[in-house]
């Protein structure tokens, strides 16, 4: 089924509504014709004219199991009956249950839980907590990181797009990402981790005093374009980290609860362990939550007086213990690496056809495909990706975007997504990239 994507009256009618109330920069995708959306239901998403798209973005890799998922709705309307808000002032159990949840199935020393409502408050938490723990101000963050959207999270955010005001925190400092696919001088993945790790010891030496609170990091690297690093890169980086006493703050907004497929945490591929982690997105299947993890002695550095006025609230704990206990009750980690792995073979096999697509990475159900414009050194293609996205589009298909070029597709399936819809997706990105080759 191929879809027109010109706008109806009817949608006209309320983009213009938005138009006039909304901010104007808050840009929905699909440029003068963006999506209205009627409803959305398990792994389907309708607009108002009644098309029917498959979701494979999820709301940025929120809606991790799937649109008003049955199981999940029907304990939060559950609580809806019991108690809708106290704050932190007051103590409800099913935050305390899913406090217990996150320990039980953290790694390493993880053992103390505060619940805010966003990613971005959930990484300001983290880099206060590193800060009065070490007593240090400097945060070490990677190029091309997305942490969020308040001062000091876009002042770690090193992507210009997302750097909005002028705003700067004199004490972050930036190194050099393991961007494998643009690495200088086409360096294998073994001279990048040492590139990366000599960037490192020189910015300790030069700009840092020596000293710093921490390191901070995505395990993949989710709005830079799903930046997977080599395997060795956070065992090659985490002792200078540790040498300058700083501690280690995984970022999981994007790669947590099964995503990368096998482990519940993304940072888990690696075989290290953070001295934090932050959640937030698919945590709750699309409730806003926001959750930092750390250490005990981390937790008890943190004195004075502090609460989070939605944080903890009972309706997002309730879906946050129901979708992370669904998650463990269809094994969804072990879907993610399965089904993520027939999406890789496809998207490999459209590399070999297409010349425009550059390099395909990911890990388990968050894979990518770099577009570039073709006989070129990797010269990224900004507007081919844009009508990819609307081709797709056309094909019933939602895809997401991201990127410091804007040039880099984002795939992000729900966890549960079947081996059917794995490949009626890929058939209608298939046909979008046709579409493409056809107009080149």
């Amino acid at each position: 089924m191929k879809f027109e994507t010109q706008t109806s009256e009817q949608s006209q009618a309320i983009i213009d509504r938005h138009k006039a109330v909304m901010f104007p920069a808050i840009a929905p995708y699909y440029g003068e014709h963006p999506i209205v959306v009627e409803r959305a239901k398990d792994q389907y998403l309708w607009d108002i004219e009644g098309n029917r798209y498959l979701d494979f973005f999820g709301g940025v890799l929120t809606v991790s199991v799937g649109h008003a998922n049955d199981e999940i709705n029907e304990r939060v309307m559950q609580q809806l009956q019991l108690a809708q808000h106290t704050s932190t002032l007051y103590i409800n159990e099913i935050m305390v249950k899913v406090a217990e949840k996150v320990v039980q199935l953290a790694p390493g020393r993880l053992a103390k839980c505060y619940f805010t409502s966003s990613g971005t408050e959930a990484n300001e938490t983290a880099i206060m907590a590193a800060r009065m723990y070490t007593g240090n101000d400097v945060i070490v963050a990677l190029r091309h990181a997305y942490s969020g959207r308040t001062m000091t999270a876009m002042s770690v955010t090193a992507h210009n797009t997302w750097r909005l005001g002028n705003v700067t925190d004199p004490s972050i400092r930036h190194v050099r990402n393991p961007y494998v696919y643009r690495a200088p001088l086409n360096l294998s993945a073994e001279e990048v981790v040492e590139l990366c790790v000599r960037d490192l010891e020189e910015t300790l030496q030069t700009v840092t005093g020596g000293r710093i609170a921490a390191f901070m990091a995505e395990p993949i690297q989710g709005v830079g374009g799903f930046i997977v690093p080599p395997a060795e890169y956070f065992k090659r980086i985490l002792p200078l980290v540790k040498e300058a006493g700083g501690v280690f703050i995984a970022d999981e907004v994007q790669t947590g609860w099964g995503r990368t497929g096998h482990k519940w945490f993304g940072i888990e591929q690696w075989g290290v362990e953070p001295d934090m982690m932050t959640f937030a997105k698919g945590m709750a299947n699309g409730f806003p939550i926001g959750a930092t993890l750390a250490t005990p002695e981390i937790a008890e550095a943190v004195q004075g007086l502090t609460f989070a006025t939605f944080g903890g609230n009972p309706l997002t704990m309730t879906a946050a213990l129901a979708t992370i206990e669904y998650i463990e009750k269809y094994d969804l980690p072990k879907n993610a690496a399965e089904r993520g792995a027939e999406l890789r073979a496809r998207l490999v096999q459209f590399q070999q056809e297409y010349d425009f697509i550059g390099d395909v990475r990911g890990m388990g159900l968050m894979q990518a495909l770099e577009i570039v414009v073709p006989n070129t050194d990797k010269t990224p293609d900004a507007p081919r990706t844009a009508q990819l996205l609307n081709a797709a589009r056309r094909q019933g298909l939602l895809i997401g975007k991201g990127g410091l070029y804007g040039n880099t597709v984002r795939i992000a399936p729900h966890l549960n997504v079947t081996q059917q819809d794995i490949t009626a997706g890929c058939d209608m990105l298939h046909a979008a990239l046709a579409e493409l080759k056809g107009k080149s």
